[in-house]
């Protein structure tokens, strides 16, 4: 039995028998002290069940979930095909890839956000006090966004938060930040694009009608 079956198990008994005394001695009154001692007792056993839990987007970006999130990505579209020109400037974040994962995926959630902001204000919509989450259901409310790719710029947005607030990110996530972010913010730079040269069109054709 390994450590963390034996710490399960353990809380389950001390579980138990305090049920059981409850039903045995039901007079017997736990103040808050009482509570609190046990809380303490338990904490050493409670650390290495703590420590190996694992969120998606929580205490620990595994690879597998970043994988996950860029398959979503292609289906969606989201992940450019055409071939990054060679007068590309680097993003920001690739500067960082090798001396800090973390900083990374900062950075890279920092690149999402700033594009999303500029298509949103491309449309016209009050953002000013919106965080990244807001305005994605606000795109995807607009249909600026589909409902596939709001979805997947959560998942990753949340992944990449986790980074922000430092949690321990696996050592393939640079390469993973590497393959992936480029591909998505050239997509979101084709969005731009696209919204920008139809507000030029809008405006050209209004002009000529006066």
């Amino acid at each position: 039995m390994n450590q963390i079956r034996r710490t399960q198990v353990f809380i389950t008994l001390i579980a138990l028998f305090i049920g059981i005394a409850h039903v045995v001695w039901p007079n017997i009154e736990i103040d808050a002290i009482t509570v609190f001692l046990l809380a303490v007792a338990l904490l050493p056993w409670l650390i290495p069940l703590i420590r190996s839990l694992e969120f998606p987007g929580g205490w620990k970006v595994e690879f597998q979930e970043l994988e996950k999130v860029k398959d979503k990505a292609d289906k969606a579209g989201l992940l450019s095909k055409a071939k990054r020109k060679k007068t590309t400037t680097s993003y920001s974040f690739e500067s960082v890839l090798d001396k800090d994962p973390n900083l990374a995926l900062a950075g890279l959630r920092i690149e999402i956000e700033k594009r999303l902001v500029h298509i949103a204000k491309s449309n016209k919509l009050d953002i000013s006090k919106a965080g990244v989450g807001q305005l994605l259901r606000l795109l995807s409310y607009h249909q600026i966004l589909t409902p596939e790719e709001s979805s997947v710029l959560t998942d990753m947005t949340g992944l990449l938060n986790s980074a922000v607030h430092g949690a321990e990110v696996d050592k393939r996530a640079a390469d993973w930040a590497i393959e992936v972010g480029p591909k998505l913010l050239q997509s979101l730079d084709e969005k731009i694009e696209k919204y920008d040269l139809r507000t030029r069109s809008t405006l050209k054709s209004t002009r000529s009608k006066k």
